[in-house]
């Protein structure tokens, strides 16, 4: 499996006994949905290698407590710490209205209500404070922070976002 064709769920951040067991923080806002896996690639030496589960549960509610098959030491829990957890695109649950997951928007066309069309989605920068759509329009990039009041509208079948962002933001990158 490679890494474009998954998703990061988390990161495995610690030992939690003696037995093997991990805890991993979870990137997302509903972790529930997370507790009845059977397997998961792990990040593991630059390779997503699956992993199978034997059981999981949440703890403390935010946390992901794990117990992988074949990982019965401690020693065998510290070589798993840090590394990323993975699962294939197609076990994101669907969202429906103007909510998006990142991946899904590139490509999209970007208007807004005041300038017209933008230009094409090229990515999400989001190791910033704020998330910023990158557009690309005729070779330049146009930068917009992803601000809940700046889309107003999620056109999955034009693939088409519509944003409304203020006066003159636009025009700064050209």
């Amino acid at each position: 499996m490679k890494k474009e064709d998954c998703f990061y769920l988390g990161k495995i951040v610690r030992k939690y006994s003696f037995k093997g067991e991990l805890l991993a923080k979870l990137d997302t806002d509903e972790p529930e949905l997370y507790t009845e896996m059977e397997s998961i690639f792990v990040d593991f030496g630059r390779n997503l290698v699956p992993f199978f589960i034997d059981r999981s549960q949440l703890h403390k509610s935010t946390l992901l407590r794990i117990k992988f098959e074949d990982v019965d030491t401690e020693e065998d829990a510290e070589d798993l710490i840090g590394a990323g957890l993975y699962l294939p695109l197609d076990l994101l649950p669907a969202l429906e209205g103007d909510k998006f997951y990142y991946h899904e928007i590139i490509g999209f066309k970007a208007a807004d209500k005041s300038f017209g069309d933008i230009g094409v989605i090229t990515g999400i920068n989001d190791t910033t404070a704020q998330a910023i759509f990158e557009i690309d329009r005729d070779g330049k990039e146009i930068l917009i922070p992803m601000i809940d009041d700046f889309i107003k509208k999620l056109d999955r079948a034009n693939k088409t976002i519509h944003l409304q962002v203020p006066d003159g933001l636009i025009d700064l990158y050209l």
